[in-house]
């Protein structure tokens, strides 16, 4: 299986490219990880919403260049559905036996992710409905893929 994330900006802070590469090393056990990082846009203070959605538009159109046909979309959205940890682990898996061998997951920049891509998405999924950091965001998501993976291993790490 081949999981990309697909995400706004580049991570600055050193302690969260060095969990985002312990992960990684982790994942590589069980999968091919791709992180692909778009341009992220600077929002002037005091936008507009109609200025907001504009920067949103733009990181959408970069996103979408790396959209692949017959890769399982999943964007990260705080009005998505949720699910716990073995629920995640039995996604990946039926989609894995189901004949999918690409998933993207989509990180949008601190705005969000425009409502064109959120509708190309094949699920939609939250984590919380509370706000994290974009840059947090794709720490937790590769924990969380990491577990999912130990899960179907039957594997120790998940309690």
């Amino acid at each position: 299986m081949k999981i990309t994330i697909l995400c706004v900006g580049k991570i600055k802070e050193k302690f969260y490219r060095e969990a985002v590469a312990e992960y990684g090393k982790r994942l590589s056990r069980y999968c091919k990880l791709e992180i692909v990082e778009v341009a992220d846009e600077k929002t002037p203070d005091g936008a507009s919403g109609l200025v907001e959605e504009q920067i949103k538009a733009k990181e959408a159109e970069r996103m979408e260049r790396h959209l692949r046909d017959g890769a399982f979309v999943c964007a990260l959205a705080i009005d998505g559905k949720q699910l716990d940890s073995v629920e995640l682990s039995e996604k990946i898996e039926r989609l894995g036996t189901g004949g999918t061998s690409h998933i993207i997951f989509i990180i949008g920049g601190s705005l969000g992710i425009a409502d064109s891509l959120l509708a190309r998405a094949d699920l939609r999924l939250s984590f919380s409905r509370m706000t994290f950091p974009h840059q947090l965001m794709r720490v937790i998501l590769l924990e969380q893929v990491y577990r999912a993976y130990r899960i179907m291993n039957h594997e120790p790490y998940h309690k």
